[in-house]
C-alpha cells in the first residue's frame, strides 16, 4: 500500500470520505481547509484521511476511512500511523481525533495507536447532523475526543 497526498488537480475520493462522515457539506468544508491523503493498493484508492490544522501546534485527524470490503486488514492502522508521522514531520505538538461513541472498533484502533480519551462532546451528532445516524445498532449522539502528544 502506498499513502500519498492527494494533489489539488485530482478528484476527491468522495465515496470513501462519506464513509467516515455522511455530511457532504462538512466533508467539502474540511477537505478544502486541510491536507487530504489517500492510500492506494494496486493503483486503486482504498483509503483516505485528512489532517486539519485547528490551532497553533495542534492538528486534527479527520475522516479516516477504508473501503468497506477491506476492513479488518490493518489498512486503517497504517493510515492513522501515517497521519501521526506526518503531523510530527510538520512540527505539530498534538494530534487530536474525534469519533462517535458507538464506534467501538474505531475507539479501539485509535487507542492502540496511542491516543488517549480527553473528553466527550455530548449530543454532537444531534446538533450537527439533520438525519439520525445509527452505528452498531445504536443511535449515534456523542463524540468522543482523543488526543496524542507528539
Amino acid at each position: 500500500m502506498i499513502i500519498r497526498r492527494l494533489q489539488p488537480s485530482e478528484p476527491q475520493p468522495t465515496e470513501l470520505l462519506l464513509l467516515a462522515d455522511p455530511s457532504t457539506a462538512l466533508v467539502k468544508d474540511y477537505v478544502s481547509r486541510g491536507q487530504c491523503y489517500v492510500a492506494e493498493l494496486d493503483a486503486q484508492i482504498i483509503g483516505v484521511y485528512v489532517l486539519l490544522p485547528t490551532r497553533p501546534g495542534t492538528v486534527e485527524l479527520v475522516n479516516v476511512a477504508v473501503a468497506e470490503h477491506l476492513h479488518g486488514r490493518g489498512y486503517g492502522k497504517q493510515l492513522v500511523t501515517h497521519a501521526i508521522s506526518q503531523a510530527r514531520a510538520f512540527g505539530y505538538a498534538t494530534i487530536e481525533i474525534g469519533t462517535g461513541s458507538t464506534g467501538v472498533a474505531q475507539l479501539a484502533l485509535y487507542q492502540k495507536c496511542g491516543f488517549r480519551m480527553v473528553g466527550i462532546d455530548r449530543d454532537f451528532f444531534v446538533r450537527h447532523y439533520e438525519e439520525e445516524i445509527y452505528e452498531n445498532g445504536m443511535r449515534l449522539r456523542d463524540m468522543v475526543r482523543l488526543s496524542l502528544d507528539l
